[in-house]
């Protein structure tokens, strides 16, 4: 576990959830299922600061996955190899990228779509603001419930859901008014916060991403030959 994973640029990590995704259709095999599982846990636990955060993914992906092995095993012939690679591809499909999706910076998300894939900056701009206000809204929720906990109530969730409606409010409001008092709507010319670099070990991580996704399809078709 080096960390390195927080030091990759957005479109890298949303390059890694999207190759994984698009690959996981051709994962067909048990032989191919177990290896592409294995690359990509094996690249998580090799990249993660902490194993923390890929459990609590993992926790969220076993849901789908155990529906997707008892329905294709029931009605798919009861075949137990069969359920089990349509769980593995479903874990393919979704447990990496939501794994690599948590590690977005959406600060730099808006920064790297803007001068990378140049993106409109008015919609860069804005999903990256909007992206934060999510961020803000949990951590909101959190503070609320101190709060009431240090004032000897009850955690009650329909008042914290109407005191974290009005934050939330209010909190889209000064956005608004802020980003409108910097011309975010009439600007002709926008600058950025930071320079879209792509450093070595992004190239290297987004040749990875590219490679883990091509991976099933490659040895589906040797598999056939």
């Amino acid at each position: 576990m080096t960390g390195l994973i927080t030091r990759l640029n957005p479109l890298v990590l949303l390059a890694i959830g999207v190759a994984a995704a698009l690959g996981s259709p051709a994962i067909r095999t048990m032989p191919i299922a177990v290896t592409c599982a294995a690359v990509y846990v094996v690249a998580v636990v090799a990249v993660v600061p902490s194993w923390r955060y890929p459990v609590v993914c993992l926790a969220f992906v076993a849901l789908p996955v155990a529906t997707i092995v008892w329905s294709t095993w029931l009605f798919g012939g009861r075949d137990l190899e069969v359920a089990a690679v349509a769980g593995v591809r479903t874990f393919v499909m979704a447990w990496p990228g939501a794994v690599a999706a948590g590690y977005i910076d959406v600060a730099r998300l808006g920064d790297y779509l803007a001068q990378t894939l140049h993106v409109p900056g008015r919609f860069a701009a804005a999903l990256s603001a909007a992206l934060q206000r999510v961020g803000g809204a949990w951590q909101a929720w959190h503070d609320l419930d101190r709060a009431r906990r240090a004032r000897g109530l009850r955690r009650r969730p329909w008042p914290m859901a109407f005191a974290l409606l009005v934050h939330t409010m209010r909190d889209a409001s000064r956005t608004s008014i802020a980003m409108d008092a910097r011309g975010f709507a009439t600007a002709g010319r926008r600058t950025w916060a930071e320079a879209a670099t792509w450093p070595p070990i992004d190239l290297l991580a987004l040749a990875f991403a590219a490679a883990a996704g091509a991976l099933p399809v490659l040895l589906l078709l040797a598999s056939r030959v």
